[in-house]
C-alpha cells in the first residue's frame, strides 16, 4: 500500500504531450482563461522540450514548480505549488504512468490518442480536485474492470432492438 505524506498540497495542471508538441491529455485543477490556459501549455511545452535529456525534471515557472518526466515519446508534465514536495509529486506522475500501463499494458502514444477517454478515468479515479485520491493500483485496476464491464453491458443493451 502507498502512503501519503503530506508533501503535496495541490497539482494546478496535468499536461501530457510528445517530443515533438502535441497536446494529447490536459487536466486542470484550477480555474483559468481558455486564453490563459493555452498559454501555459506553450510555455510547459517550450520550456520542457527544450531542457536537455541530462537536465533536472524540476524548473521553477512563475510561481509555480514544474516537474516533468519523459516515459517513451510522452512528457507527463505537472505544475504544483512552490512549497511542494517534487519527489513525491515525480511518484505521483510515475504511478500514473504504471496505472496506465497496468490498464493498456505497456501505454504507447497511441494508446491515449484512440482511448483518451479512458486515460482520463484514470486519472480520475487516481486524482481528484488536484490531490492524491486512490494510490492503490489494484483498487483503481477493478474500478476500471467495473467501468468496463457496465460500458459493454450498456453497448449490448442499446444494440438490441426495441419493440
Amino acid at each position: 500500500m502507498w502512503i501519503v505524506p503530506p508533501g503535496i498540497k495541490q497539482i494546478h495542471f496535468l499536461l501530457l504531450f510528445s517530443r515533438q508538441g502535441k497536446l494529447r491529455l490536459q487536466k486542470w485543477y484550477t480555474t483559468i482563461t481558455e486564453r490563459e490556459k493555452k498559454k501555459v501549455i506553450r510555455d510547459m511545452m517550450m520550456l520542457v522540450l527544450a531542457r536537455s535529456p541530462r537536465s533536472c525534471n524540476f524548473v521553477q515557472w512563475r510561481d509555480l514548480k514544474i516537474v516533468y518526466k519523459r516515459y517513451a515519446s510522452l512528457y507527463f508534465c505537472a505544475g504544483l505549488e512552490d512549497q511542494d514536495n517534487e519527489l513525491l509529486s515525480l511518484e505521483v506522475l510515475h504511478r500514473y504512468v504504471e496505472l496506465l500501463d497496468k490498464y493498456f499494458g505497456n501505454v504507447c502514444e497511441l494508446d491515449i490518442i484512440f482511448n483518451f477517454e479512458k486515460a482520463y478515468y484514470i486519472l480520475d479515479e487516481f486524482l481528484m480536485g488536484g490531490e492524491i485520491l486512490e494510490t492503490s493500483k489494484v483498487a483503481v485496476g477493478v474500478s476500471m474492470e467495473e467501468a468496463d464491464t457496465l460500458q459493454e453491458t450498456m453497448e449490448e443493451y442499446m444494440s438490441k432492438p426495441a419493440y
